[in-house]
């Protein structure tokens, strides 16, 4: 069950997994079926959607009763729809969905998808959260720290005459400021790093002898080991603190993956699209007007399933 699967094939189990929740035929068995063999991945798919209706026990009643209720109305289909995206995105059954669901939120200051926050610390510090952030602060008389949990964060430094070093932390080291605007993006299995003012310094977790000055206009990757070379900053780098996401020549999927950290459910680039350069000003708290700025101004079409919950865009034929 912990076999890569597809995205291509999970869609289509989803799709299979309402239509036969939903009155299906003997022909609509025998055709899930034949879907099922004719592919490994198929079948690797259709295994996870069968685990997951095998936990429908342990999933909450408002998930669970309307699938289970064999009535069709709008409230039952509405609840597939909820667990097909569910069987799409996170592991499967409800403790795992639970737990990815309370992943932004695992700091005692966070936001929720699409949410902006900006709060002033006891000390002046300005800190804004981007998208689904969440941040531990933890002064005490020998430091102020900053635990960057999950996100995206711009901390503006107060001003000098505090002693203590101000401390960003994630898990792949520590950046200490030196009079700083910087931004700290988590991704996967690293940190990004980029300075807009001052100066940062960066200490991996299990690389002390690799800490690194990064200067103001240079951005950097960094993980538990290494840091890599400082590049120019990216001037598109803090739109996301005014609303938007800048896109200079940017390929698709690039684009798209952006976009995705601000809304809920999945959008996905056809490959024969992936490549596309767009450019433009984008509101990422509207994706549904930065999906219909794409499909008007590019020869691309949105083909929306599960009730818009999954978005593939696809050229326009």
């Amino acid at each position: 069950m912990n076999a890569r699967v597809s995205p291509q094939a999970l869609e289509q189990a989803a799709e299979w997994l309402v239509r036969l929740q939903d009155g299906a035929t003997n022909a609509d068995r025998a055709a899930c079926e034949q879907w099922r063999s004719s592919d490994p991945q198929h079948a690797l798919a259709w295994a996870r959607a069968e685990q997951l209706m095998g936990k429908l026990d342990t999933l909450p009643p408002e998930l669970a009763m309307p699938v289970l209720n064999r009535k069709p109305d709008a409230a039952r289909r509405a609840a597939i729809t909820r667990i097909a995206a569910l069987m799409l995105t996170v592991p499967v059954g409800w403790s795992a969905w639970r737990y990815a669901e309370s992943q932004p939120w695992s700091g005692e200051i966070h936001t929720a998808v699409g949410e902006h926050r900006t709060l002033t610390l006891a000390d002046g510090t300005s800190v804004t959260l981007n998208t689904a952030s969440a941040i531990d602060v933890q002064f005490s008389d020998g430091e102020r720290l900053i635990v960057l949990r999950n996100g995206e964060i711009l901390v503006r430094s107060s001003p000098a005459h505090d002693r203590r070093p101000l401390r960003v932390r994630t898990a792949e080291g520590m950046m200490q400021a030196l009079g700083t605007v910087f931004n700290v993006r988590r991704n996967e299995c690293s940190t990004s790093l980029s300075v807009l003012e001052g100066a940062v310094r960066i200490t991996p977790a299990k690389g002390a002898n690799a800490a690194l000055t990064i200067a103001a206009g240079s951005q950097t990757r960094f993980n538990q080991h290494h840091i890599a070379p400082a590049r120019a900053i990216d001037p598109a780098l803090a739109a996301w603190t005014t609303g938007m996401l800048l896109a200079d020549r940017m390929r698709l999927d690039e684009l798209v993956a952006e976009l995705s950290r601000y809304r809920h459910g999945v959008v996905r680039v056809d490959p024969a699209l992936a490549a596309l350069r767009v450019s433009g000003a984008f509101p990422i708290a509207d994706s549904e007007r930065t999906l219909d700025m794409l499909v008007s101004t590019y020869p691309v079409d949105a083909v929306q399933r599960l009730r818009g919950y999954w978005i593939t865009l696809v050229p326009r034929n």
